[in-house]
């Protein structure tokens, strides 16, 4: 194992302030299981899992309470002892609503039921097979924790013979600003991370790894090295420079092995790499050796308006209002409340959205970190270009979607675009760039959807 400096360097990238001070310091707490938890059915991308539970129910920590629903998908479990009080709707940090169990975990449990925690038999990852090891983890209900949320047991199981994975990335980036989560896992459970490495290398046949950490963690870089010293194989840690969006998995391939994912409906298994965030890894080796089902993460708290700064692991489906009560609650009141980093994240309008298996971050921003403005008309300075890591012609775009002209956006490879924000970043005009790539994406998606939705009725009345 060596640790090297990235010899590449990709387009465009920007500087916001990281604002990592309030929290980067502060080990991990574990909060108490709150009174009520709201366990999405969506927390994952693809299908919805299929609820198994109706109100009036009892379920056991570890219980599955939502089945996987086909190929893209994931089952859920339930994070604590509890009652379902209900089974509906709920608002998620993306703003969409998605069926969700509401358990009260102050109920008592029903006479003669067994309340112990429901956990999977421990695994040796050392001569279990691959398939094995890919069927834990998709019992275990592990998706990618950095944010995108897609089925693990998915991405390491790339068609057999068509494609090889020759690099497994392990992304320790976590360039988003304040956001530290990824941080003190790999500080404080550097040891997991490297058993979920070994796991993850024998369910994709022995690749070569590649460990991705910027620059502005030498403390996780170091715990990194500690804990690999003596890993045999072809293992690097790669120490990245400062850049937004350095997280993004097409520019860690770049960044890490100099390979360039091409074009939408291209993915990183095509240029053979496959990428897992370090928390994903972590609970992939939890989940392999210790039996654990995924019913928690660790999430950031922080912002100038949280009286305390924290990084928290919580049961999946806490609420906001919990984690922020876990903090001492907000100092002032907050100006914005943000589901993820301030590039990436959602801005949410309630603090009764709970936690899902993908949040990372939970931010409170007074006044002061927050201003109002008006977007105004495209100025032509082309900031926007030089800012945007996928090379866009991101002006136009924005203005083929103020024109309802989707097919221009189109055009102009829209659904190429990342969403990392940089372009919106860097304009003077505020102009909204990437809200307006995000609804041709949505438009185009939901046009293509529809069109598979006529041929396959057109298959089946045949």
């Amino acid at each position: 194992m060596r640790t090297v400096k990235s010899s590449f360097r990709f387009k465009g990238g920007v500087h916001p302030d990281y604002n990592k001070e309030l929290a980067r310091h502060l080990p991990i707490e574990t909060l108490p299981c709150p009174a009520e938890l709201v366990v999405s059915m969506s927390q994952h991308l693809g299908a919805p899992a299929a609820c198994l539970v109706k109100p009036g129910d009892y379920v056991v920590k570890g219980q599955e309470i939502g089945s996987r629903k086909g190929f893209i998908s994931l089952s859920v479990h339930a994070p604590a002892n509890g009652l379902v009080k209900a089974v509906e709707p709920r608002l998620g940090p993306s703003g969409a609503q998605a069926l969700a169990v509401v358990l009260d975990t102050t109920a008592v449990a029903p006479e003669g039921v067994d309340t112990a925690e429901r956990t999977l038999l421990p695994l040796d990852w050392k001569t279990a097979a691959p398939e094995d090891l890919l069927r834990r983890i998709e019992e275990a209900g592990i998706c990618g924790m950095g944010g995108a949320g897609f089925p693990t047991c998915v991405k390491l199981n790339p068609p057999q013979g068509s494609k090889r994975c020759d690099y497994l990335i392990v992304n320790g980036a976590e360039c988003e600003p304040y956001l530290c989560a990824d941080h003190r896992v790999m500080l404080e459970r550097a040891e997991r991370v490297r058993t979920g490495v070994e796991i993850v290398r024998r369910v994709l046949g022995d690749p070569a790894v590649r460990i991705a950490v910027e620059a502005n963690k030498p403390d996780a870089i170091a715990a990194l090295e500690k804990s690999f010293a003596d890993i045999a194989g072809d293992v690097e840690i790669v120490v990245l420079p400062v850049l937004y969006p350095q997280g993004s998995e097409k520019h860690q391939i770049y960044a890490t092995v100099g390979r360039i994912v091409p074009e939408p409906p291209a993915l990183p298994i095509d240029v053979g790499c496959v990428v897992e965030n370090v928390a994903t890894i972590a609970a992939i080796a939890d989940a392999v050796e210790k039996g654990k089902i995924l019913l928690s993460r660790v999430t950031t708290v922080s912002g100038d308006a949280v009286a305390e700064p924290r990084n928290v692991e919580a049961p999946i489906g806490t609420k906001y209002a919990d984690l922020i009560a876990f903090c001492g609650g907000a100092k002032e009141p907050p100006a914005k409340l943000i589901s993820g980093g301030t590039m990436m994240g959602f801005a949410v309008s309630t603090d009764q959205i709970a936690t899902t298996k993908t949040t990372s971050g939970l931010l409170l921003l007074s006044e002061r970190r927050v201003f109002r403005y008006s977007s105004q008309a495209c100025i032509n300075c082309g900031r926007c270009l030089q800012a945007c890591p996928m090379n866009l012609d991101v002006a136009e775009i924005g203005k083929a979607v103020e024109s309802d002209d989707i097919a221009e956006a189109e055009s102009l490879h829209v659904m190429s675009c990342i969403e990392c924000g940089a372009c919106a970043f860097s304009c003077p005009a505020y102009r909204p760039l990437t809200q307006h790539c995000r609804r041709a994406k949505n438009t185009i998606r939901a046009r293509l959807a529809a069109q598979r939705a006529v041929l396959a009725s057109a298959k089946g009345s045949k």
